[in-house]
């Protein structure tokens, strides 16, 4: 678990192929002294394990699964990732709740400075669209950050002069692909809605009511 903040940027140092799967070898640009094998990292957005650590070099395995689902399969060498450490329940959560489960690819359409930010426009399927909201949270290569405007294509989002300092968002240029991951909270809501496993939602007559709500060990 994570929380969309990221800690810092790292550059791709290494990237071994090996059948559908590859390994990445990454370098922190910051200290990341207490990283150990097993730690769970974001590297843009996706949640990956660290399977080898040598004089400062992370190495972790990407799946077939997670390539298909990312831009992690079209990094070069010398590329930079945004990266951050998961969560500890002592952590204070300043931004929302990231899984680092990534749900597709979108790009970025726009980029427009407005004063001291910028507002980017980043376009998804309408898969993806359902799920955003306006003031609704998303992250974007592992940020998390606010939707200010959604539409059936499209959702665009804010800046800040540090995000864009502390993060790669403001390096990529229009056309780039970037990793979305959506709320979780509405993904649950919407499996939750749904009638027998089918994609077909419950009928009026079996909206969320404080029937439903006591059948499911909500309230007294």
């Amino acid at each position: 678990m994570f929380t969309g903040l990221v800690e810092g940027i790292g550059k791709v140092k290494g990237i071994k192929r090996s059948q559908n799967d590859i390994r990445l070898t990454i370098l922190p640009l910051f200290q990341m002294t207490d990283c150990r094998v097993g730690d769970s990292i974001c590297v843009d957005g996706v949640c990956l394990t660290v399977a080898d650590i040598s004089e400062g070099y992370l190495g972790m395995d990407v799946s077939g699964e997670s390539l298909s689902r990312s831009t992690l399969g079209s990094m070069k060498q010398g590329d930079g990732v945004n990266l951050e450490r998961a969560l500890r329940l002592s952590d204070r959560l300043g931004g929302h709740l990231v899984l680092g489960h990534v749900d597709g690819v979108g790009m970025m359409l726009k980029k427009e400075v407005l004063q001291r930010s910028c507002v980017l426009r980043i376009g998804i399927d309408e898969k993806l669209s359902r799920y955003t909201v306006e003031k609704g949270s998303i992250a974007i290569d592992g940020i998390s950050l606010t939707i200010n405007r959604c539409e059936r294509t499209f959702f665009e989002v804010n800046i800040i002069p540090q995000t864009g300092i502390e993060t790669t968002i403001l390096k990529k240029r229009v056309g780039a692909l970037v990793n979305i991951e959506t709320d979780l909270i509405g993904k649950y809501v919407e499996r939750f809605l749904k009638r027998d496993g089918t994609n077909e939602l419950m009928e009026e007559s079996s909206r969320i009511d404080r029937e439903m709500l006591l059948k499911y060990g909500f309230g007294d």
